[in-house]
């Protein structure tokens, strides 16, 4: 297991005891306080937990080695572990916006809804501030491994912590406000389902584009192409692709460079290039470069 593997196992372990944790909490003290905000908020983090769970087996494949099946290797394993974050995540967040509104619904045809207690506002706030730290030590090493499904993974964490925030000031609401204003608790929980379906959408929006291999955005593009001509001799660059394979990236290009220079100085240059692209983009960036010598007219210019 390489350092950036244990890297993401040790978050990824970490955030799982806490959901473990979490997840007993929310279920004893939503079903002790009547709260189904509560009960809401359990369902969350036990998707949390579900997910941990995906980017650890992801992970492990993702960074299996390239074989004779995968020439680029297995990176978009990560791509598919936050396409299904995301798809747990969306699943999650209608669930809850369905139950909060079957509660409002039936407060609105006069019913009495059972007003929480304060054993299920106190599980919220200790929710809030262990799922926001979770988030933070989370992000932090998806952002240094480069791993976008350990990245989903800490939205996913925040995601808890806001429907949280959500379920506190429900459950808050129709403990200090009297019965009247126990729609609160359900009220809560669908604005919180509606944060955790945006999320989700995001999540899957980012996963379709790598799977459909969308290009690069436009500033690592400009900066790609300013790396390349600022090798000497370098005139023009064209038909460059570009595209995200889990963690890494992968970038092609034409370069046109003069055609009376050998065959070991257009290698050496080109190299140069590659090299300045990987101090750029990491050392596992997949690069493919096509020399060409400069054209006049729409002609390759033959050299005297």
């Amino acid at each position: 297991m390489d350092s950036r593997e244990r890297k993401i196992y040790r978050v990824t372990v970490l955030g799982s005891v806490v959901n473990v944790l979490l997840v007993t909490l929310k279920f004893a003290f939503g079903i002790l306080g009547r709260s189904s905000a509560m009960i809401a908020d359990a369902v969350h983090s036990l998707s949390d937990l579900i997910t941990d769970v995906v980017v650890i087996v992801f992970v492990k494949l993702s960074n299996k080695p390239q074989d004779s099946d995968h020439d680029y290797g297995h990176g978009k394993y990560e791509t598919l572990a936050t396409a299904f974050i995301g798809l747990a995540l969306f699943a999650v967040g209608v669930m809850i916006l369905y139950g909060g509104a079957e509660k409002i619904a039936a407060a609105l045809r006069g019913e009495v809804l059972p007003q929480p207690g304060m054993i299920a506002l106190w599980a919220a706030l200790t929710s809030v501030v262990a799922k926001e730290w979770c988030y933070r030590f989370t992000v932090k090493t998806g952002r240094e491994t480069q791993s976008q499904a350990v990245v989903a993974n800490a939205w996913h964490h925040r995601s808890d912590a806001f429907s949280s925030i959500g379920t506190a000031l429900g459950i808050g609401g129709a403990i200090f406000l009297g019965e009247r204003w126990t729609v609160l608790d359900p009220i809560a929980a669908v604005i919180v389902s509606v944060f955790i379906i945006k999320t989700a959408l995001s999540l899957m929006k980012q996963a379709s584009d790598e799977l459909l291999e969308k290009s690069l955005p436009d500033e690592i593009e400009r900066k790609i192409k300013e790396i390349a001509e600022d090798e000497d001799g370098v005139s023009g660059i064209h038909n460059m692709r570009t595209r995200r394979i889990g963690n890494r990236i992968s970038i092609e290009m034409h370069l046109r460079m003069p055609g009376d220079i050998s065959l070991y100085e257009a290698h050496r240059r080109a190299t140069d290039i590659e090299h300045r692209l990987r101090c750029e983009f990491g050392d596992g960036t997949y690069i493919s470069l096509h020399i060409e010598p400069l054209k006049v007219n729409g002609r390759y210019v033959k050299p005297e």
